[in-house]
């Protein structure tokens, strides 16, 4: 009778849990991977793919734009946020089915619940309330967006529930200096959104040129955007319009909506990981060696929940690693 259930558990189903998960399944490996809500990861689900789709949506009317010096004779058309979102829901469900396909045609087991650490080599499944055991644990929870606290701060959203919004507001406050925050306050500007960002640094998108984030400022504006720097909000309110959000200025802006894109969080929170000896380092982020190994040697960890480089590919190449350091006998390091 074997020791273990498993020989591997991966606790959620992202880029890095997925590729591991294969690729020790590939090696011989017993593998399950327990995931709670969809398969594919913040990429898939709520980050790069839905996030594209919106983008393309909200070129289209300078597209019918332009094309009148192109010779064509086109009529601005409507736009239906409905069909968007569903269209987006169809896709986003089409992918989850081929991570799911891959994952069974690959010989792992999914398991449709959240999973936590009762030990070094216990996991629960809250789901039905079970256990299952492996003799080793990968954690690849990812990250999870988050809006800092303040007085009204349950009133803001994130990028998560922006992509299932019921309608566009007539305005918007995004609030976030880096790519996420520019790229929504664009995606809104296109879709007809009065759309202010706001961010507490001097200029936009810092740790990239220069000379991209001037430009880039200036091209925003002349597109309509209004762009506060050296701005924070430190209260909202409801009103019978929508919400009033004070700026650390004493200004006040009416809106629709207010969006945190100010980065995220390790996904690490009621895992079980400190209970099981699992090392945490700032904002909860799992602390790992260059091969992905955490303080407790069976235990693993990739992807964002490690918060190191929180890139799609990179959680990809850590998965890969992980599996070839630990089921192909090829020790594996990240650089």
């Amino acid at each position: 009778m074997a020791e273990y259930d498993y020989d591997l558990f991966v606790v959620g189903a992202g880029s890095g849990g997925v590729r591991a998960a294969r690729m020790a399944a590939s090696h011989g490996a017993k593998v399950a991977v327990a995931e709670e809500y969809r398969v594919g990861g913040t990429c898939v689900i709520r980050g790069c793919v839905p996030k594209k789709l919106f983008v393309y949506a909200s070129h289209f009317p300078e597209y019918v734009e332009d094309a009148g010096g192109y010779g064509w004779s086109i009529e601005p058309g409507t736009f239906n946020w409905s069909t968007l979102i569903a269209n987006k829901d169809k896709e986003i469900d089409r992918l989850n089915g081929i991570y799911i396909r891959n994952l069974e045609a690959s010989g792992v087991k999914i398991i449709q619940s959240r999973a936590t650490l009762q030990d070094a080599h216990t996991v629960k499944l809250t789901a039905d309330g079970s256990s299952v055991t492996a003799k080793y644990i990968l954690i690849a929870t990812g990250a999870a967006s988050f809006v800092p606290e303040f007085p009204g701060s349950n009133l803001a959203i994130t990028s998560n529930e922006a992509f299932h919004l019921q309608a566009l507001p007539e305005k918007i406050v995004v609030v976030g200096g880096g790519y996420i925050a520019v790229e929504f306050s664009s995606i809104f500007n296109g879709l007809g959104v009065e759309t202010t960002l706001l961010y507490r640094g001097p200029q936009i998108l810092r740790g990239f040129d220069d000379d991209l984030r001037d430009s880039l400022a200036h091209e925003m504006r002349n597109k309509g955007i209004t762009i506060k720097t050296e701005s924070d909000i430190t209260q909202l309110k409801k009103t019978a319009s929508g919400l009033s959000a004070t700026l650390k200025s004493g200004e006040t802006l009416e809106t629709g909506l207010v969006m945190y894109a100010t980065g995220r969080n390790p996904n690490t929170a009621g895992l079980g990981l400190e209970e099981a000896g699992v090392e945490l380092a700032g904002k909860g982020k799992v602390k790992v060696d260059a091969y992905s190994q955490t303080t407790v040697p069976n235990i693993y960890a990739v992807g964002d929940v490690t918060d190191r480089m929180n890139l799609t590919p990179v959680a990809i190449r850590e998965g890969a690693a992980f599996a070839e350091t630990v089921f192909n006998d090829t020790p594996t390091a990240v650089d």
